[in-house]
């Protein structure tokens, strides 16, 4: 049975706004107004500092809608803002989401999408406080705005990274980037299929790392509970390779990072095998893995090792020494930000 199509113009923005940010709760005191109003009112926290962030996603160039479900568009746009607080080692509070709507867009499809990010807010525990509806000429735009707090001297910036400091990760590499590859593989060969059927079977760990990756929450509450702050962190939506160059670039500083130790999925390296995608290139530029990526001093090596949860591939070097991928051979790659990196010779 077909859903009912609802025009825009029939609700109106008001009303559109209205029956979209229905059900949202707020979690934290410090929301004294959330949605309804011109503005949201927040109180300040005594003993912490607020983190502000923003991140635009844009048909077209950052989702497809053709094979992206807006359910899980809705989670990932928040997923991008709360990663990026994450990275600085502040918690999320408080969201604002911006839509740009083009003609084509149903009511039913724009709670599909909100639905999503309602979803993501239960988990993350981060208050929709009101945002902005425009029309679009260029199909769906959604800007997401989010603030968080961290405790007073706990803030984590990409500038603080120290000589022989250890570089640490949280989860696995490339499978939001083979994800992306399969779905779009999928979509070349059944353009012209009357019943298209794609051949997702086993690679479900991939389509999830993309349509719908998690922030690593976790990571942040483990490393509060053993008294770790990181020196200096960023959250990996550029690939390895680029955002590790921000963080040595911000700190000042250069880098070795071991191929051995990076960990890749099984399904990202047997999808690789197929597709005739070197992994590691995915590893080092796919992004979108929203893993984070810090440093601690060497003195917490085997702190960090007991955690369980993160892989120590590599540690900082002086500026001069630039930013180096160190083969099984022990031969060093050099970095690039984009395309795959340059052999030394």
């Amino acid at each position: 049975m077909n859903k009912k199509r609802t025009e825009i113009a029939e609700l109106g923005e008001f009303g559109l706004i209205d029956r979209l940010t229905e059900g949202f709760t707020c979690h934290h005191a410090s929301t004294l107004k959330g949605v309804g109003d011109d503005g949201a009112v927040l109180a300040p926290t005594e003993g912490e500092e607020l983190v502000l962030t923003t991140d635009s996603f844009f048909e077209g160039v950052d989702f497809d809608l053709t094979y992206f479900p807006l359910k899980h568009l809705g989670y990932k746009v928040v997923t991008a803002v709360v990663s990026d607080l994450l990275a600085m080692n502040a918690r999320p509070r408080q969201l604002m989401i911006s839509l740009g709507i083009s003609s084509k867009i149903p009511v039913e499809a724009l709670e599909d999408l909100y639905e999503g990010i309602r979803f993501a807010c239960h988990e993350q525990q981060i208050d929709l406080v009101g945002g902005d509806t425009r029309a679009s000429m260029t199909g769906l735009v959604i800007t997401a705005t989010a603030t968080g707090a961290a405790k007073k001297g706990a803030v984590t910036y990409r500038s603080g990274a120290k000589q022989h400091d250890l570089i640490c990760l949280t989860g696995n590499l490339g499978a939001a980037f083979m994800g992306l590859q399969l779905l779009e593989r999928e979509k070349r060969v059944l353009s012209e299929v009357d019943v298209p059927e794609p051949q997702f079977k086993g690679h479900e760990y991939l389509l999830e790392k993309y349509l719908k990756p998690r922030p690593r929450t976790d990571i942040i509450d483990v490393l509060e509970e053993e008294g770790i702050i990181p020196t200096a962190m960023i959250d990996l939506t550029d690939g390895l390779a680029s955002d590790l160059m921000q963080l040595c670039r911000s700190s000042k500083c250069g880098a070795r990072i071991y191929l051995e130790r990076i960990p890749i999925a099984r399904q990202t390296s047997d999808l690789g095998e197929e597709m005739h995608i070197d992994p590691v290139v995915a590893t080092l530029n796919g992004g979108e893995d929203y893993e984070l990526l810090f440093t601690v001093p060497i003195t917490m090596q085997e702190q960090v090792m007991r955690l369980g949860v993160v892989d120590v591939i590599g540690h900082i070097t002086e500026e001069k020494t630039g930013c180096y991928l160190v083969t099984p051979d022990g031969g060093e790659i050099k970095l690039k930000a984009q395309g795959f990196p340059e052999q030394e010779a």
